[in-house]
């Protein structure tokens, strides 16, 4: 549990409780709770939407309702204590003893409570609460490029090791393990290569060996907040027709994130990620896969296509310290994808580590590791976009 990031998201979350003038917040999710917490969630079910922790926030202040079962276990690990937030327990046999329990500290019935979209309380919130935790705190800046370091070279070292044979699930497997080592898990980790990853966007492993061409797509989770990146690996340096679609897919990432400045909306940059694709000749290539956006307690905060100008985070405005994490692609087998942070001075790179090939942009993005030690196949002779030099 990080208290830094728990005591700001703390003072947050009161700020938007008076905002909206409500007696209490309930927090239920797990993104909500691992932000209010610090990540004191670690899952017990990593699957489930409802948390075995909640958080009450009231006037006077928070509390915490968890089983009987976790009870012990967070009293002792868990530094609520240090914040004074106390800790109810209830019979994990029966569920509706949680919002009992709610209704009990903050003092009126559950319908006057606001929380994150459970059915029990009066007023949805989840939409303010993505929108209060998507601009990060120092604190979670700092863990959200810890996590990032920790994801990318657990992609690095498992294709760094990878000999040609070596099937899509050992791979996937020593990813999984690096990451379970420093306490993150994948959320999603797909591994594919060779033929499957021409016919395939989503390349689920199968068992398959992989004898050319590896691709990793992983989005791992820490402390409840999520990195994605897209990494590739090659027997020998790529043919020049796949070469030629990573580098159209590097030129509409840098031209979506040369429009991620803080004040420009979401809209905006998804009309310049669509533009992107038209300059690449492939105008509607956006529709053929999830484009990707936003993320930090989830693996995406929200998604959008550019074609959704009427929806609510059509015109939300990027402010700094939110994370993006775009993911354009091309069919063929090639995409492009990694975690950046929003700030002043243009996008800052989180998934990244020493061990990996760049390209030599003015942005440099990670290239194509290559087994027999040639130069990667990265665009070097092309003038890029540039990134992070004025807002446009």
């Amino acid at each position: 549990m990080d208290v830094n990031r728990a005591t700001a998201a703390a003072a947050r979350l009161a700020a938007l409780r008076e905002h909206v003038g409500v007696p209490g917040i309930v927090l239920t999710t797990p993104g909500n709770v691992a932000w209010l917490t610090g990540g004191a969630n670690t899952p017990i079910d990593r699957g489930a939407t409802t948390d075995v922790i909640w958080a009450v926030a009231t006037p006077d202040h928070i509390a915490i309702i968890t089983t009987e079962v976790e009870a012990p276990r967070l009293a002792d690990e868990a530094a609520f204590g240090s914040l004074g937030w106390p800790i109810h327990a209830v019979p994990w046999w029966e569920p509706a003893m949680f919002v009992a329990k709610a209704e009990a500290i903050a003092g009126v019935h559950a319908d006057r409570l606001a929380a994150d979209g459970h059915p029990a309380f009066g007023l949805d919130l989840a939409v303010h609460l993505v929108r209060t935790r998507m601009a990060l705190t120092p604190p979670d800046v700092a863990a959200l490029a810890r996590l990032g370091t920790d994801a990318a070279a657990a992609v690095s070292a498992a294709l760094r090791a990878w000999q040609p044979g070596d099937t899509d699930r050992t791979i996937a497997a020593r990813i999984a393990a690096d990451l379970e080592e420093v306490g993150a898990f994948p959320t999603v980790l797909l591994v594919g290569g060779d033929d499957r990853l021409q016919r395939y966007r989503h390349p689920v492993t199968v068992g398959a060996p992989l004898h050319d061409v590896v691709m990793t797509v992983l989005v791992a989770v820490r402390g409840g907040l999520h990195v994605a990146l897209t990494r590739y690996a090659a027997r020998t340096p790529p043919p020049t027709e796949w070469r030629d679609r990573l580098n159209a897919v590097r030129r509409i990432h840098r031209a979506v994130l040369d429009a991620c400045w803080p004040g420009r909306t979401v809209g905006a940059a998804l009309q310049a990620l669509a533009a992107a694709y038209a300059a690449e000749g492939a105008p509607d290539a956006w529709r053929q896969h999830y484009q990707g956006g936003p993320i930090a307690y989830a693996q995406r905060e929200y998604e959008l296509a550019p074609v959704q100008t009427t929806d609510q985070w059509w015109s939300h405005v990027l402010t700094s310290d939110t994370a993006v994490a775009w993911n354009p692609s091309l069919p063929g087998g090639a995409k492009d994808e990694d975690t950046y942070l929003i700030t002043p001075a243009g996008p800052r790179l989180l998934t990244t580590c020493t061990e990996w090939p760049m390209t030599n942009d003015d942005v440099p993005r990670p290239d194509v590791w290559v087994i027999d030690g040639t130069p990667p196949s990265g665009e070097r002779q092309q003038q890029p976009l540039p990134i992070g030099t004025s807002p446009p």
